[in-house]
């Protein structure tokens, strides 16, 4: 009894035994060469050879296809079955097409994004109520890193039927400002020094022209409306730059700034 059961553990190891230390072998070595091939196309894009973006998407499906090609072949090298695989398959594909309806548009929208190219990876973005930097784009969702550093994964269905802003996608971009002086102030006065301001800044562009105009008179104020032109990468400064260094010149030439005040009169009588 001992001797056939020896006899059948023998048999079995050197046949479908071996089969299976072969099948793991060769998933090993290949999922290696296949992360290894999957890491060349995703440098090629930090590399500036292919878009970043592109580059991305292709090493992760990639990867993932080639890796269930090789398990499935192997499957059927062991000694298994895979006809009863495939019908089993087959009917969990029905059950889960059915419970992932929503995923199956997220995948559609993740398609339609790399296909359109409405934005890319680097990118600045606002769209679904979240403003960020676009971190990875994957086939169901993207991922944006927010500016207090939050991660939010944003469905691709949602992102690619909504309305997204791309800050990023133009070279240059406009600062816009306003500044309320009493009615009392010179206001040519004033426009000159906002002028001179964003002059002498030098992330400001001179084409297009800066413009300062009054743009409200309104019931204690008048408004100066000033729209100056700067790099993409340098807006946040020159915002807060322009923003101080007017409130300087202000104090400094005794400009009135006005401010929410109540009279109050007492009548003795």
């Amino acid at each position: 009894m001992w001797k056939d059961f020896l006899n059948s553990v023998a048999t079995w190891a050197t046949t479908a035994g071996l089969r299976i230390v072969i099948a793991l072998v060769i998933i090993f070595i290949s999922f290696k060469v296949i992360n290894k091939f999957g890491r060349k196309i995703e440098k090629s894009g930090d590399k500036g050879k292919l878009d970043k973006t592109l580059a991305k998407v292709f090493a992760y499906i990639f990867k993932i296809g080639l890796k269930c090609i090789v398990v499935i072949s192997l499957i059927g090298y062991v000694g298994i079955d895979t006809s009863g695989i495939t019908a089993l398959i087959a009917s969990l594909g029905l059950c889960v097409g059915l419970a992932v309806n929503g995923a199956l548009s997220n995948l559609a929208g993740g398609i339609l994004i790399i296909i359109t190219r409405p934005f890319k990876i680097d990118d600045y973005i606002e769209a679904q109520g979240y403003s960020g930097t676009v971190v990875d784009i994957h086939l169901t969702n993207t991922r944006i890193c927010t500016p207090d550093n939050k991660i939010v994964y944003v469905p691709n269905g949602a992102l690619s039927t909504g309305t997204i802003v791309n800050y990023s996608e133009k070279d240059i971009r406009r600062v816009d400002l306003t500044f309320n002086v009493s009615y009392n102030t010179d206001v040519e006065k004033a426009k000159a020094l906002v002028t001179r301001v964003i002059e002498a800044h030098e992330l400001t562009l001179k084409d297009p022209a800066p413009f300062v105009r009054v743009s409200e008179n309104g019931e204690s104020k008048v408004t100066i409306t000033a729209r100056v032109w700067t790099n993409n990468a340098d807006y946040w400064t020159v915002y807060f730059d322009v923003l101080e260094n007017v409130k300087s010149v202000f104090e400094a030439a005794e400009i009135e700034v006005p401010y929410n005040r109540l009279n109050v009169h007492i009548d003795n009588e």
